[in-house]
This record gives structure tokens, sequence and C-alpha cells, in this order.
């Protein structure tokens, strides 16, 4: 098997990523569409939820009851992978209909798959620190 190399487009990938995906999830009509970015072999982690495959993981977006969404993204990291994927880390702010804005944290790990990628890994945490 041939060693892959190190995509050097990754921050173009990462922040592209990041624009495209939270166009889709915040807009209540488009969010079915985010099952084209996983497919059954993805992971997602949601406020401690872990989640295996499409099915499941869009199971749990559509399950969401807010309609409007405030979001600031106040940064967008990404590292490139040795099998070509990119190591997304997004820090932002949401708000979710009249609820008080909350820092969140999301990292999403895409791996490459013919000419694009699809989402391997996604966790994602709003930052309440409510330590039980």
């Amino acid at each position: 098997m041939a060693s892959m190399a190190l995509n050097p487009q990754y921050d173009a990938i990462g922040k592209g990523f990041v624009q495209q995906y939270y166009a889709l999830f915040d807009d209540p009509a488009q969010r079915a569409n985010l099952a084209n970015m996983y497919n059954e072999t993805s992971f997602m982690t949601f406020e401690g939820v872990q989640l295996q495959g499409a099915v499941k993981i869009m199971e749990k977006l559509n399950s969401l009851t807010f309609q409007k969404i405030g979001r600031l993204i106040t940064s967008v990291d990404s590292q490139p992978m040795f099998d070509g994927g990119v190591l997304i880390d997004v820090l932002g702010r949401l708000q979710c209909d009249e609820d008080p804005p909350h820092p969140y944290m999301q990292t999403f790990v895409l791996k490459p798959l013919g000419d694009s990628f699809f989402v391997q890994h996604d966790i994602f945490r709003l930052g309440i620190h409510d330590v039980a």
C-alpha cells in the first residue's frame, strides 16, 4: 500500500468544509443534506452521546428542535493527516432560538474518498461547565 502524502491544501479544505457544513446545519430546510457528508463508518459524539453511521447521526441531527441558529466562529484550526485526511478544530459561540449564547467546540476528521472527503469523526460539545 502506497503511503499517502500530507495534503498541502489542508487549511483551505478545513475552512471551506466548516463554511459548507454550518451553512447546511444552520438552515433547518437544508440540514437533511448533511447525510451526504457521513457514511456508515462515521462516528459522532454529540454532547457525550456516541453514534455510529450516517443513519444514526442524521436521526440525532433531525431530532434537534431549534429553528433559529446564531453562530459566531472564533477560530478554525486544521492539520494535515498522514493518510491525506484533515483534522479540524472549531471554536465558536452558538445561540439556539431564544437561549443565551454558549461557547462550543467541534472537532472533525475528514477522510479522503475519491476526489472528495467524508466526515470520519465528529465531536461536538457546548462549553457549559456544569460539573456534577
